[in-house]
């Protein structure tokens, strides 16, 4: 046991403590024979407590040719319910309960949430764990929802946004899983309904304990909490094995496509760089975090030209994250006039050539360290969002500790750590770009 208690009630309402770890609160972690992994977070909140339940499978491990977008069908799937507990019944007993049941999938895991009074826990940790061991649907079930999952897809390219993504990731990558959109390739997911038996073996080798991660957050008692998910879970037979997710190899040569959208929008560009895959211990992974805010961010000097200043920019957002494997660093510009598109690009590369001349100044750094940490923390305003932020660390190492690595490494950037990683990663060879045009009538 993890023990900060002064630390966890001054966190929760705001207020650090220097020299402690960033992640402000006790917490417990237990792992149960079978593998599957539980952290348990107790927290002053009058009654309230998250659920979540962090499947470390997302749209990367669809390895097989032909069958991308099973990990997002699952998504969908698993509130088909059991024999036990139908969908219907499972749907009408979290509404008597007043609880949140909702889900959401990545490229790099899914994950089930739930939000609920603490009376409800027994129910909810018998519920859940009966779905994750026994989810049953006929055939016809099955086609119903691969039928809703390519209508969202269908749906999803009404968006320009979503058009863009799935050109620049086809583009970006060969041979990785990454090469498609988290809900798959449009022909795979329109073939879904002819593939109940894979589905049915999907869930036999992803849904298994050691692939999953529990984390209950909010109003519990650790003990009989994990008294109730050990006589619910010690059941559940291991058998996970990991897929061989091939690597992609290194780019050598920057890549470019021209994206047509069949609608009307605002011209947007899109640069990709290939990114490090997410270590904690990564000074380059930390520099990242720091690149999107220096360069992109709204206090940085491109986004005050283009955006404030000369309104040739209507919006621009950096994304330079990492997954559990090299993914790709982006910023997406959305452009007010078609005849800007590469006054725009010119301009993302002279803000990059300035940093790789010149590291950035050590006040400033050391404010956007003081700012990330920050937002982290006061983010973790109630179970939900506690439970829900530890998400993405479980999912890439399945280790609560890696937050306060991420952290520390994040601290001990310098500017030439900055500079360097520009130097190394935001480079044209290691770079596509595209281009987005709706239609001009």
């Amino acid at each position: 046991m993890r023990s900060v208690p002064l630390l966890a009630a001054m966190a929760f309402l705001g207020a650090t403590v220097a020299g402690a770890g960033v992640f402000p609160f006790s917490y417990r972690t237990h792992t149960l024979a079978n593998g599957l992994k539980v952290y348990l977070v107790p927290l002053p909140t009058d009654g309230l407590v998250a659920y979540y339940s962090v499947v470390r499978t997302g749209s990367r491990d669809e390895v097989e040719p032909g069958h991308s977008g099973f990990a997002h069908f699952f998504e969908h799937m698993m509130f088909r319910g059991t024999e036990k507990y139908p969908g219907p019944v499972y749907d009408r007993i979290m509404t008597s309960i007043g609880a949140d049941a909702n889900a959401y999938t990545t490229d790099d895991w899914t994950c089930y949430h739930l939000n609920f009074a603490k009376p409800d826990l027994a129910k909810v940790i018998e519920l859940e764990a009966d779905r994750f061991q026994n989810l049953s649907y006929a055939e016809r079930e099955f086609q119903t929802e691969a039928g809703a999952v390519y209508g969202e897809l269908r749906k999803g390219k009404t968006s320009p946004m979503f058009v863009l993504s799935e050109a620049l990731q086809n583009t970006a990558f060969d041979v990785h899983t990454y090469k498609h959109t988290t809900i798959g390739f449009e022909a795979d997911v329109a073939a879904m309904p002819t593939m109940y038996e894979y589905s049915r073996s999907f869930f036999k080798r992803f849904y298994r304990p050691e692939n999953v991660v529990i984390v209950v957050a909010g109003d519990i008692d650790a003990d009989s909490t994990l008294q109730l998910i050990e006589s619910r879970y010690g059941g559940w037979q291991p058998g996970y094995i990991a897929p061989q997710v091939p690597a992609e190899p290194e780019q050598t040569a920057e890549r470019r496509v021209d994206v047509a959208y069949d609608g009307r929008s605002l011209p947007i560009l899109a640069i990709a760089w290939r990114g490090d895959r997410f270590d904690p211990a990564s000074r380059e992974v930390a520099a990242g975090m720091v690149l999107e805010d220096l360069l992109f961010g709204e206090t940085s000097d491109l986004y005050r030209r283009l955006v404030l200043e000369q309104r040739i920019v209507q919006r621009l957002r950096a994304d330079l994250g990492s997954g559990r494997d090299p993914g790709l660093w982006t910023v997406m510009a959305t452009i007010a006039n078609e005849k800007d598109i590469e006054t725009v690009r010119a301009a993302i590369d002279e803000a990059i050539a300035s940093l790789q001349a010149q590291p950035p100044d050590v006040r400033q750094l050391d404010d956007l360290k003081k700012r990330a940490r920050y937002q982290f923390l006061m983010g973790m305003d109630t179970p939900d969002s506690v439970a829900g932020g530890l998400a993405r660390f479980i999912a890439m190492t399945g280790r609560v500790e890696s937050v306060d690595e991420l952290y520390t490494t994040l601290a001990q950037v310098q500017p030439e750590d900055v500079q360097r990683t520009a130097r190394r990663c935001l480079t044209s060879e290691r770079r596509t770009v595209a281009v987005l045009k709706g239609v001009t009538k």
